[in-house]
């Protein structure tokens, strides 16, 4: 019987190359497509605005501008706005978010799974349609003041809290609470029920349950959440808008006056460097107030 033909012999270090390492590109190399759209998208328009900030209308480079916008009163009020507003607007949404997710978690009741899906939906409304709705509600015009001039006879209702920065705190509240539900309800949805429930049989109450056991697992999540809600209500713009608080102007508001309503770009671009520091340094101390009380709750949960 015939030997089977052999297969032809491979040229001199060709087995070699094959079996050699690979070629393996440098890591700089593959950050630079991602370095260069952040470059491209955020970083040059940024640099546009500095630039546009350091030049006045006289032409050359000066910190003019920065010098007659920090003195002005509408800007340190509207600075003094933008921090409380976003200040205490945080904080209710983490209060309220927290409150109705440990509801929605925990509490069985009819229609928790469609509520939970509701806020998913609820996340792509615009802001503006939020503020709207309130002013539908509680608008001077609107139906509380309707159904209270219907009531007593009265010319105008009680309800003008919209257009005054309680108003503002309170659509930003409304509008912003489910961001901090969202990443809530994922951490609290990984928390061992079992632990709840031999913490329970073993006389712990609920606060107790909640501070050491829930609250250790869940503060990343909550953090995440309140970052997000921080920066967004530092640069909210429609909510302020759309309520017309009279005496309520943030920083974003500010911009928006000074580059369309006066034409002062150089001012303009003054404060939006200013908000872009300041939304970098709240954000920067929120998170470092956060990673401390997170190291405090773990040595409590311990």
């Amino acid at each position: 019987m015939a030997s089977p033909e052999r297969a032809a012999p491979l040229p001199a270090g060709t087995a070699a190359r094959r079996t050699g390492p690979r070629r393996v590109l440098p890591g700089w190399l593959w950050a630079l497509p991602p370095v260069g759209a952040l470059g491209l998208v955020f970083l040059h328009p940024l640099v546009l605005v500095v630039r546009q900030s350091l030049s006045p209308d006289g032409g050359g480079h000066s910190f003019a501008a920065y010098a007659q916008v920090l003195q002005q009163v509408p800007f340190r009020d509207a600075l003094w706005n933008t921090v409380w507003i976003a200040v205490a607007s945080t904080a209710g949404c983490l209060v309220l978010g927290s409150v109705l997710a440990l509801v929605i978690a925990f509490v069985p009741f009819p229609g928790g799974r469609a509520l939970s899906r509701f806020i998913d939906v609820f996340l792509a409304f615009p802001s503006f349609l939020i503020t709207l709705a309130l002013l539908f509600v509680y608008g001077t015009v609107g139906m509380a003041n309707g159904l209270w001039t219907d009531a007593t006879g009265a010319a105008d209702g009680p309800f003008t809290f919209l257009r005054t920065p309680w108003g503002v705190l309170l659509a930003e509240i409304t509008y912003f609470t489910p961001f901090v539900m969202r990443p809530l309800l994922a951490a609290l949805s990984q928390v061992d029920t079992a632990q709840l429930e031999v913490a329970s049989s073993l006389g712990a109450r609920a606060p107790r349950i909640l501070r050491q056991i829930v609250l250790p697992e869940v503060l990343p999540a909550l953090g995440a959440g309140g970052s997000l809600v921080l920066v967004l209500c530092l640069n909210e713009f429609g909510i302020v808008l759309f309520t017309d608080a009279k005496g309520v102007t943030t920083l974003p508001m500010l911009v928006y006056s000074k580059a369309i309503l006066d034409g002062d770009y150089p001012g303009a671009c003054v404060v939006a460097v200013v908000s872009v520091a300041l939304s970098v340094t709240l954000y920067t101390l929120y998170r470092a107030v956060l990673a401390r009380a997170a190291g405090g709750a773990r040595r409590a949960g311990a």
